[in-house]
């Protein structure tokens, strides 16, 4: 299984919502990087995805986008096979 980064905030429901999904899917090297308590990677996150909210996810190199982007490769049946080696 392919390596997942997901930048993210503690109290951010969609965060905690792409997680769990991610778990579901069988996700067991997910890298969280905290954007609240890590600022730095906040400007990191934004050059990375030109994009300010999170979460933002990568699966391998791969950007997917936030937590409605993950559901919708979900819901199309394409998410496990992204998460696939």
């Amino acid at each position: 299984m392919k390596k997942v980064t997901m930048f993210s905030k503690a109290t951010c429901p969609y965060c905690i919502r792409a997680e769990k999904l991610l778990i579901e899917r069988g996700v067991t090297n997910l890298e969280k990087i905290s954007i609240d308590t890590n600022r730095e990677q906040r400007a990191v996150m934004i050059e990375r995805t030109g994009r300010t909210t999170v979460p933002q996810i990568f699966i391998g190199d791969k950007h997917v986008g936030g937590c409605d982007d993950l559901m919708a490769l979900d819901r199309a049946g394409e998410l496990t096979a992204l998460l696939a080696d």
